[in-house]
């Protein structure tokens, strides 16, 4: 009887995250464009500003003081396009609202659109990253379901463990299948990434397996294990072991971490829920995300946007990374 693998849900959970995190994202900065928007449309009244400085920032924002109809002082930054025209000393063209008690400045010419830019471009990055990142598991469906239909022809598969050195371990882990004919062992062996699934854990040394591949090309191999579990391919067959991995033989590796944890941790990891490591992951992005928006940009909606962005890239990137309890 075939075994249900964990490949489905993490899919849909990685889908779920990066769709919601781009309607979140889309939802904050699209709602204070349009905020933006109809306060910039009240805007009626001109009056000339001096900007004071210039070259503020990566984006070389301005800083004008100007005053309103009633004579009140204000000193305000704005971002734009044109900084070869707007430089210190020069005049600036700043609308404002006269029915407002504290109004705001806005750039009086219509060209200089950076403060709307920079709320919905992000939507537009984003919702091209999203497209990518879906498209990605899409591509893992349709490339497992083309490898199930080919024949399957019998050969040997020893499961294999890697790590790669610099990097995060929740995203670096990887696991391989060494394959080699059954039948010939005079032809060259093939790698082949794959999803985890828990009878891996039961594997020990090399198993006879189904592989389903179309001969002759650089196609994923859709391995069968002979209880009826199929193993989702990740990426194209390697002719070679992978470079830049350290590989180990994944029984010796579980073997070596079960016993090196106490029973209480043992009975700790044991009732961890399975996407705990996911919700760590999306934490870390929350935090990281607030504060490198509320530092290098030092608005409130920066930082929530930001926090939104590193929440969902770092969840997606948790699931996409196959990842095992």
């Amino acid at each position: 009887m075939r075994r249900r693998g964990p490949a489905l849900r993490v899919a849909l959970l990685g889908v779920t995250a990066t769709l919601t995190g781009f309607a979140l994202l889309a939802g904050w900065l699209g709602f204070h464009a349009y905020v933006y928007d109809k306060a910039r449309e009240g805007a009626t009244a001109r009056t000339a500003g001096v900007i004071v400085e210039d070259g503020i920032g990566d984006g070389e924002d301005i800083r004008v003081r100007w005053r309103d109809h009633t004579g009140r002082e204000h000193v305000q930054r704005f971002g734009i396009y044109d900084t070869d025209r707007y430089t210190k000393g020069r005049h600036f063209a700043v609308a404002y609202d006269p029915d407002e008690t504290s109004p705001r400045g806005f750039p009086g010419d219509p060209e200089e659109t950076a403060a709307e830019d920079d709320l919905l471009v992000p939507v537009l990055l984003a919702g091209i990253a999203a497209a990518g990142l879906c498209s990605v598991w899409a591509w893992r469906g349709l490339q497992f379901r083309r490898a199930a239909r080919r024949p399957g022809r019998a050969m040997t598969a020893t499961v294999y463990y890697g790590v790669r050195p610099g990097s995060a371990q929740e995203l670096s882990e990887t696991l391989w299948l060494r394959l080699a004919e059954a039948d010939a062992s005079d032809r060259p062996v093939v790698w082949q990434r794959i999803m985890w699934h828990p009878a891996l854990d039961e594997l020990r040394g090399p198993v006879e397996v189904s592989g389903h591949h179309k001969t002759g090309r650089r196609g994923a191999v859709m391995a069968q294990l002979p209880d009826g579990t199929r193993l989702v391919p990740l990426g194209r067959l390697r002719r070679r072991a992978p470079r830049r991995i350290f590989l180990d033989e994944y029984a010796a590796v579980r073997t070596t971490l079960k016993d090196s944890f106490t029973p209480v941790d043992a009975a700790l990891l044991s009732a961890r829920p399975w996407w705990w490591p996911g919700a760590q992951a999306a934490a870390i992005g929350l935090v990281v995300g607030a504060v490198t928006g509320a530092l290098f940009i030092g608005t409130v909606v920066a930082a929530v946007g930001m926090a939104l962005c590193g929440t969902t890239l770092l969840a997606a990137l948790w699931t996409l990374s196959a990842p095992r309890p």
